[in-house]
């Protein structure tokens, strides 16, 4: 297989300008003609929203704790089949990777499994000759990942890109762009992140293209593409959902194709691609529905999933669809396949923030005061339409609010990071819980799902 040109983008921390610098390029190449194939390194599922907007194709994530470090360059040669170029976005600083985990899911762990070379987003704001040793000590700091070049961030006149570009002529990194502050790139935040791309409509349009604007004035867009034809071979097949799925327990040629209702729209972007690719290769005719504004379920629904998302910002709008909540409750109380993750979950409880919810669960949801956040090792407490008791995975947590269960509620995990406690619910088929997972690493829960879709 030829090699994938590919860049990773990082940075020495976060809030350095690496969603707007990852997103500005891959529109800007797009621009140019090329096929980019957007990825994220990470959990993050708001970035990949406006890497999709900025490429024409599904922004996939890159994340070596829940999906091991053996599927990320699998992955990722998925995603950029029949691509001319790949942008990998980066997470956090670049040698962050999972607490206590050493380098695991860092972005240049991730990098190394690409074989890829690093773009150094700085933020140059607050410095000037200090910047040559900042960028030294990234990029002599593990051997292993090359820094390719450095953009200059947030530059704030023609007399500090002087002393920043002097400053780094001995350090042996070249300069690849430098980009002046420019406010009107700035995409709007709240309490999990950035909004995502379907809540802004042509504000994240205007957005993305005020990104490709400033990258394509500021950077030099033929040296960081003669930069990712440089990156090592990549040996391996990629990844493929049918070929996951085969062995004991598959069904090839199985006629009947279920309906698999995915929950979509603004309230609830929050989704892998591979999920939806993994229950179609399982069997199931996967149909995406609104809850905001569809009464009714998909005709035919045989099991449902709900994604994460912000069921709290559309409480209202949600408790207003009396008719939907009322068919989600119906089709969970027939004992059909539910999976609810994180937002789903607080749909499918009894209120969420004083609001009436389906009310599939004997508990309430509310905003809390702080934040849930990190990775999760867990182990399926019982039997449920996702995986057999004692199945291990690994997940992540990211919510501010809190779920308060009635009495009698069967969990669905036994966490053992950071703490040992048991989270979310198994009901009938109803599998929820705030834990995220990632299927690729485990596609057995959708081949469990679908198979549960044809018997129930």
């Amino acid at each position: 297989m030829s090699p994938v040109p590919r860049l990773v983008v990082a940075a020495p921390a976060s809030g350095s300008g690496k969603t707007t610098v990852a997103t500005g390029l891959m529109a800007a190449f797009a621009a140019r003609g090329l096929a980019v194939s957007p990825h994220k390194v990470g959990p993050d599922y708001i970035d990949p929203g406006y890497h999709a907007l900025a490429t024409g194709r599904v922004g996939r994530n890159l994340d070596a704790y829940l999906c091991g470090p053996e599927l990320i360059a699998p992955l990722f040669l998925h995603g950029a089949r029949g691509c001319d170029l790949a942008v990998v976005e980066g997470v956090m600083g670049l040698y962050d990777g999972a607490a206590g985990q050493g380098e695991l899911a860092s972005t240049a762990h991730v990098a190394k499994l690409l074989r890829a070379p690093v773009v150094l987003v700085v933020d140059a704001s607050s410095q000037s000759r200090s910047v040559a040793a900042l960028v030294h000590g990234f990029a002599s700091w593990d051997p292993e990942v090359r820094v390719g070049g450095v953009i200059l961030n947030k530059v704030g006149s023609d007399r500090h890109e002087a002393l920043l570009r002097e400053a780094l002529d001995a350090s042996g990194v070249p300069v690849l762009g430098v980009l002046r502050r420019a406010p009107q790139v700035d995409t709007p935040s709240r309490h999990l992140g950035l909004v995502p791309v379907a809540e802004r409509g042509s504000a994240a349009v205007e957005a993305v293209a005020a990104m490709a604007a400033q990258v394509a004035q500021g950077c030099d867009l033929e040296a960081l593409a003669a930069l990712a034809r440089g990156a090592g071979e990549l040996p391996g097949a990629a990844w493929d959902p049918a070929g996951a799925l085969a062995g004991p327990g598959s069904r090839p040629g199985t006629p009947d194709r279920p309906v698999v209702a995915v929950a979509g729209g603004r309230a609830f972007t929050f989704s892998y691609a591979e999920h939806a690719e993994l229950l179609a290769a399982a069997g199931a005719e996967v149909v995406t529905f609104d809850p905001l504004r569809d009464e009714e379920l998909p005709e035919g629904t045989a099991g449902l999933v709900v994604g994460g998302g912000f069921p709290e910002v559309y409480a209202a709008e949600l408790s207003a669809n009396e008719p939907l909540r009322k068919a989600v409750a119906g089709l969970a109380l027939s004992g059909a396949p539910v999976a609810a993750e994180c937002a789903g979950l607080l749909y499918l409880c009894r209120e969420l923030d004083g609001r009436p919810m389906c009310g599939v669960l004997d508990a309430g949801a509310r905003m809390g005061e702080r934040l849930t956040l990190g990775y999760r090792d867990a182990v399926a407490v019982g039997d449920s339409v996702l995986a057999a008791a004692g199945t291990r995975t690994r997940g992540h947590e990211f919510h501010r609010t809190v779920v308060e269960p009635g009495a009698g509620t069967a969990p669905a995990w036994g966490l053992t990071t950071p703490v040992r406690r048991v989270e979310g619910f198994v009901q009938q088929g109803v599998h929820a819980s705030y834990l995220h997972t990632h299927w690729a690493a485990a596609p057995g829960a959708a081949r469990r799902f679908v198979e549960r879709c044809r018997t129930s």
